[in-house]
């Protein structure tokens, strides 16, 4: 039609104009609209009143607010069509104050609005939630008697509604004259979108017993209501509705059907609907798709996706949003880039949401990389983008370059909300940057924040990972509102810093303030109880833990093995064990660990059996507690085995893993097999150094122990207080004085370490062993800190070494006076007083030991032999194969005594015969473990064996000449140190 006007030589009608004009605003043809007001100049027609409201509404339906104005501008007189036309434009961009001030620029001309303009402005309104404007447009309703008309009332209750004053808009509605189905479904709208899906429930029901028939809106309105309530039962109902009034084949309809049942966690009555739908658009596979990935069903989700493409339907943007969120979910990082190419085909890379999501997708893959070339890259970046790439780096254990970003971010002009400042805090908390925690809490008192639960949670949660628990308690006592993660993050803070008493101290308050504890309280309450070893605050949350019905959750019931494990009740533990409903590899690996710290190491290895045949599959972990287990008893067969293991499983380049492998080969005192994994780790720390320097330290002399302890500065890892335990410890055991004072006074000056009683132990056992008795009883005396048992037992020890009966009565005092039920004192000092021939004392010293109650420990020795740890205590017949050892025994015996072995009867106590002491010397741990190897072991095969205690002299001695006689190596693992016998002679040069 334009062409033939075009050609016409004639003028056209004016009609013929306005008709071209309303076919592009239909078409929202700008280009075309723009050539016909071109021939409208031409033919002076642009003074038509009529024309040009046609020209704004044009312009303004194209998109085009500033031709509109400029038309509008140009008229040389306005009609009530003219300003409606461009208040309506104005209006339709959500340019509210614009739109208002032409409202009241049109009355100032003494122009009357009608209730067309009065819908267009409130809608105005209602889309900008302008609440102010619109209350002000409705007293003018109501001066101009405009309120009983009911499109007006229902864009009212709308307007309301959507500015969150649900209470106005039902008085509004309530008070109608007249109420048609739009009226009922603008009141079920404002309280579904106001998240008051019961009310809009109720409010169906009162339409229905009104007689008002729905129609689709309100069903599509009242379903998002159930949506949002999880309302399954009422949806159902709703269904039954919708099928009984045709709605079913309606798409709109159909997809909010599917969203309903998805969002109420039934993915198969959802999947029945939408494949039952006569008519699908890309709406309704997004829907679906987007049911599958919120009910955690990403594989469905993106198999949806592959029949959605082979049905030729396309995808558009919130699709390709849904799938990388399924595809982050499943960490499916393969199909994540395969979308990630349709989305450049499809050319949705421009979209910020679709970026945001990839840069998510990415990071939660853990390819931070990746995610920050993406971000790098993105055309347009919002809050949204800052964050998911702030989140990446926070989820992936780079806070640094979190809190560096975060930096970047505030140069870019950008303000961070809510959800990114709890996540920085969060990054904060787990490098303990205080000083940055610091920063974010005075960008969120600028902001308003603090009084938001969620942040003030955050914080105390910060503030107590960086250690400043009274900070964290100032933070949660002043909070205006507190919820139950409140609670949670101030009592993990006080058990997480070692103050278990304030963390159940804190749940007392918690109990009488009425706040109700979750499954994460319990689990940090459990945790200080397991720290403190208080078994009788545990067992009363075990009470109220069944009362609450928590004992079910996996995550409780392994909380609470842990917790009955470190208080020692390793029964009670393996019972709860047991009787668990559901276990996961946390379970097996609690129970694993309350053997292992418990001293039961076959149990840990035997449990660790079971797990195996029951299919669970272990983790790094796990190995770690199993390693730590062979190390304790020298089963070096079972930590070859679980060696392989881990190579298979792929843990051999996790650095505690390796650490501890390291640790148990030295253990087992296998130094060279240690060193040689210690030298190959891919990545090693200071824990990597200290269990290497401490397996020298316990099977070597202490020039390796110091030449790696050089090496581990110079390659730039700075040692820790256990290392420095490791360093004294070979000092001392190989009476290198001067090295140890000088290494001990290294520790503050060169690295910032506070000694600790370990370290003063330590000291007091280097002079002791030198024979420096007098300087260790002066440096205990000049201690800045208060000397404990163990320091005072260290300068007994070296009494006993040396025959110093004074000083050992000293120290002996002090230990008991420490520790009144410890048998160690009393068998060392009686050690002393049989040396020294006061037979008087020893008796007086047993006395003493009885009438106190104090048991001595039984001395206890393992070996393995194919793959079974052997137990072994003195004058032990229980074994099977007693007789064989007391054999071997007898003829070692003979052997020895050949060879120059005299016993040492001063290690036995009891006041008996020689001939008896040399028998009870005869049947010493040790000596029936070497028997037992000796008769279940190939000639020539090394022996291994550990000992709980300290090796005594004799059996040191004892198990040298045997070493020669039946030329084999003997490995010894006591408290103090390995010691490798060979052709008569100790590693440890006979200084231990």
């Amino acid at each position: 039609m334009l062409e033939l006007i075009v050609q016409q030589t004639t003028k056209p009608p004016i009609h013929a104009y306005v008709c071209l004009l309303k076919g592009c605003s239909r078409r929202k043809a700008l280009a075309e609209g723009k050539q016909v007001h071109a021939l409208i100049v031409q033919s002076v027609l642009d003074s038509s009143i009529f024309l040009a409201n046609t020209l704004v509404h044009m312009y303004s339906k194209c998109g085009s607010v500033l031709h509109a104005h400029k038309v509008f501008s140009n008229m040389p007189q306005h009609d009530l069509y003219s300003w409606t036309a461009i208040i309506a434009a104005y209006a339709d961009r959500g340019e509210v104050e614009e739109a208002i001030n032409l409202f009241q620029q049109m009355q100032e001309t003494g122009l009357a609005p009608d209730k067309v303009l009065f819908v267009v402005v409130l809608k105005a309104c209602a889309r900008r939630a302008a609440l102010e404007q619109g209350r002000q447009l409705h007293f003018d309703i109501i001066k101009r008697g405009f309120q009983s008309d009911v499109i007006v009332g229902n864009t009212l209750v709308n307007m309301y509604a959507k500015c969150g004053c649900t209470e106005d808009a039902r008085e509004l509605f309530d008070n109608m004259s007249e109420r048609n189905v739009v009226s009922w479904t603008a009141m079920i709208a404002g309280y579904a979108q106001n998240g008051l899906g019961k009310e809009a429930l109720a409010l169906y029901e009162q339409m229905k017993q009104e007689g008002m028939q729905p129609n689709n809106v309100t069903f599509v309105l009242l379903l998002n209501a159930c949506a949002s309530l999880a309302a399954l039962e009422q949806g159902k109902q709703i269904h039954s509705e919708i099928i009984k009034r045709g709605f079913q084949s309606d798409v709109v309809v159909g997809n909010t059907l599917v969203d309903m049942y998805a969002k109420c966690g039934c993915t198969e009555d959802a999947r029945e609907v939408f494949d039952n739908m006569s008519e699908r658009n890309v709406v309704s596979w997004t829907a679906m798709i987007a049911g599958y990935a919120q009910n955690g069903l990403g594989k469905e989700a993106l198999a949806l996706y592959e029949q959605m493409k082979q049905e030729d339907m396309q995808p558009n943007n919130v699709t390709f949003v849904l799938l990388l969120k399924a595809c982050a979910s499943l960490a499916a990082l393969e199909q994540g880039k395969q979308l990630h190419s349709e989305i450049i085909k499809r050319g949705f890379q421009s979209d910020v949401v679709v970026g945001n999501t990839l840069v998510d997708m990415y990071a939660k893959c853990g390819c931070t990389e990746d995610a920050r070339e993406l971000f790098d890259n993105m055309s347009e970046r919002d809050v949204v983008s800052w964050t998911a790439m702030i989140a990446g780096y926070a989820q992936n254990g780079l806070g640094k370059e979190a809190l560096a970003l975060f930096e970047q971010m505030k140069q870019a002009g950008l303000a961070p909300d809510k959800v990114l400042l709890v996540l920085l805090l969060k990054a904060c908390a787990s490098l303990a940057a205080l000083k940055h925690g610091k920063l974010l809490h005075s960008e969120i008192i600028k902001r308003g924040l603090k009084s938001d639960v969620v942040v003030g949670s955050t914080l105390v949660d910060m503030y107590a990972k960086c250690g400043c628990t009274e900070d964290a308690r100032e933070l949660f006592d002043n909070m205006s509102e507190r919820n139950v993660v409140s609670w949670n993050a101030m009592i993990a803070g006080y058990t997480q810093n070692g103050l278990g008493r304030e963390a159940l101290a804190l749940y007392e308050q918690m109990k009488q303030e009425g706040m109700q504890p979750n499954n994460v309280t319990f689990v940090f309450l459990l945790k200080a109880c397991a720290n403190l070893a208080a078994l009788e605050q545990g067992k009363q949350l075990h009470s109220e833990i069944r009362k609450r019905g928590f004992q079910s959750d996996v995550v409780v019931g392994s909380t609470l093995v842990d917790m009955y494990a470190k208080c020692g009740c390793t029964e009670d533990a393996r019972e709860l064990f047991d009787n668990m409903s559901e276990r996961d590899v946390v379970s097996w690996t609690a129970m694993i660990a309350g053997y292992a710290q418990n001293g039961l190491g076959k149990e840990a290895l035997a449990l660790y059996e079971q797990m195996k045949q029951e299919g669970m599959q272990p983790n790094n972990v796990t190995f770690v507690l199993l390693l730590n287990a062979c190390a304790s008893l020298a089963a070096l067969e079972q930590g070859k085995q679980l060696h392989s293991e881990i190579i298979k499983r792929g843990f051999q380049s996790d650095v505690v893993v390796g650490s501890a492998l390291v640790d148990m080969y030295a253990k087992c005192g296998c130094t060279d097999d240690a060193r040689e994994l210690f030298d190959n780790m891919s990545e090693r720390n200071v824990v990597s150094w200290t269990a290497m320097i401490a397996g020298y330290a316990q099977n070597g002399p202490a020039q390796e122990v110091l030449a790696l302890f050089e090496q581990m500065q110079r390659e730039g890892t700075k040692p820790n207080e256990v290392t420095y335990i490791s360093v004294l410890s070979a000092c001392a055991h190989s009476g290198l004085v001067d090295q140890g004072r000088y290494v001990f006074d290294s520790m503050c000056k060169n690295h910032g370490v506070t000694p600790t009683r370990e370290h003063y132990a330590c000291m007091v056992d280097l002079l002791g062993r030198a024979g420096c008795l007098d300087d260790a009883e002066l440096f205990i005396n000049k201690m800045p800190i208060q000397p404990d048992s163990v320091v005072w037992t260290t300068l007994l020890g070296a009494a006993r070494n040396h025959g110093h009966v004074e000083i050992g009565r000293r120290a002996f005092d002090r230990v008991v006076k420490l520790e009144p039920k410890n048998a160690a004192p009393y068998v060392l000092l009686s050690n002393i007083y049989a040396a020294a021939g006061r037979k008087d004392e020893l008796a007086k010293i047993r006395n003493e030991m009885e009438e106190a109650g104090v048991k001595k420990i039984a001395g206890c020795s393992w070996i393995e032999v194919d793959n079974q740890l052997h137990a072994f205590v003195v004058g032990d017949a229980t074994h099977p194969q007693s007789k064989e050892i007391q054999a071997e025994l007898y003829r070692l015996v003979g052997l020895m005594k050949k060879a120059g072995y005299k016993p040492n009867l001063s290690f036995v106590l009891d006041d008996v015969e020689d001939k008896e002491k040399e028998s009870a010397l005869c049947q010493h741990s040790v000596k029936l473990a070497i028997a037992f190897g000796l008769v279940n072991t190939p000639s020539g095969t090394p022996i291994r064996i550990k000992k709980n205690l300290r090796v005594c002299g004799d059996c040191h001695t004892a198990t040298k000449i045997i070493s020669k006689i039946v030329g084999r190596d003997i490995s010894v693992m006591d408290t103090s140190r390995c010691h490798h016998f060979k052709d008569g002679f100790c590693s440890c040069g006979d200084y231990w």
